[in-house]
Parts: structure tokens; C-alpha cells; sequence
């Protein structure tokens, strides 16, 4: 039986605001680059990731977007704190005996999860944790790229006689 995947529930605005160049961006457009770079950190890595987003400006219910089965994306009802859903996920998922990480660098949320049996990690931390990852994907696809030497056409890999057949009905003959 293969081991579960750790899952990360990420605070949001926290990590937006330790990512430098999320920092200076508009509201949606840096959610989106998080949620963009998280899904990729997060198969990189072969994690679970949660991303949680407190309510901004809205009266709306709490709503989930999945995107895909390893990610999912929690905007938070109105009045209830990103810190409050992140508690709570922390919960369900350490009573079913799974490997939980928070990233948030709150430090109230801090005592919570590390007494629900979860692991912290501080959010420019986790920032920096991504950026390597990021590199080493580089390094370990991109750097090594080798163009065959010579072409490879549809012509070389059919048998003569129909090659000739072909040729033929091309010339109309």
C-alpha cells in the first residue's frame, strides 16, 4: 500500500505578502500566479496543497474550487479567518492520521497546528522552498536538451513500395 501524500494548507494572503514578487501586484492577479505556482510546486513534489483565502469585500459562502485531485483553492466565508478554516482542515485531516503542514507565518495559528500534531512552516520559508524547487526543475529539464542530428521525417520510417505509391499519387500519376 503506497504512503498518502503530505498536504500543505497554505494561507493565501500570508504567502502572497512573503512573496516578493507577488508583493506589488493587484489582489487577483497575484491569487492567480500562487495558485499557478503552487499547483506546479505541489506536483513537483507529489503533495497535497490546499490554499485558503480569507474573504475579501464579499458576503458570499464559503466556496472550494478543486483543480485537479491534489489541489484545491478555499475562499473563506464572510467574517470567518483563513486561520479558522486552516485550524479546522488541520483537525479532520491529523484524526485521520494524515502528514499536515501548515504554511502561514501567524503566530497565534503557530501553537494551534503544532498542538493538532501538524508542522509549521514560516512563509517566506516556504517561498524559498519553492524558488529551488523551481530551479532544480529548470536544471533538470532544460539544461540538458539535446536536438537529434538529424531530421526525422514520415519518409524514413515507411517501406519502399508504399513510399513509391505514395510519391506516385502525389505526381498524379
Amino acid at each position: 500500500m503506497s504512503r498518502p501524500r503530505p498536504h500543505y494548507l497554505v494561507d493565501g494572503y500570508n504567502l502572497i505578502h512573503a512573496w516578493e514578487e507577488l508583493r506589488g501586484l493587484e489582489l487577483y492577479v497575484a491569487r492567480d500566479q500562487l495558485i499557478h505556482a503552487l499547483i506546479e510546486y505541489g506536483g513537483y513534489e507529489k503533495f497535497d496543497i490546499t490554499l485558503v483565502f480569507d474573504a475579501a469585500f464579499t458576503e458570499e459562502d464559503e466556496k472550494i474550487e478543486p483543480f485537479g485531485d491534489h489541489f484545491r483553492v478555499i475562499y473563506t466565508a464572510a467574517g470567518i479567518s483563513a486561520d479558522k478554516v486552516i485550524e479546522r482542515i488541520t483537525y479532520e485531516l491529523t484524526r485521520r492520521r494524515l502528514e499536515v503542514h501548515v504554511v502561514s507565518s501567524d503566530a497565534v495559528i503557530e501553537s494551534v497546528i503544532l498542538g493538532a500534531g501538524a508542522y509549521r512552516h514560516p512563509s517566506r520559508e516556504f517561498y524559498r522552498a519553492i524558488k529551488r524547487a523551481k530551479q532544480q526543475l529548470r536544471k533538470d529539464y532544460l539544461s540538458n536538451v539535446t536536438l537529434p542530428v538529424v531530421r526525422n521525417e514520415v519518409g524514413d520510417r515507411i517501406e519502399q513500395s508504399v513510399f513509391a505509391k505514395l510519391d506516385a499519387l502525389r505526381r498524379g500519376k
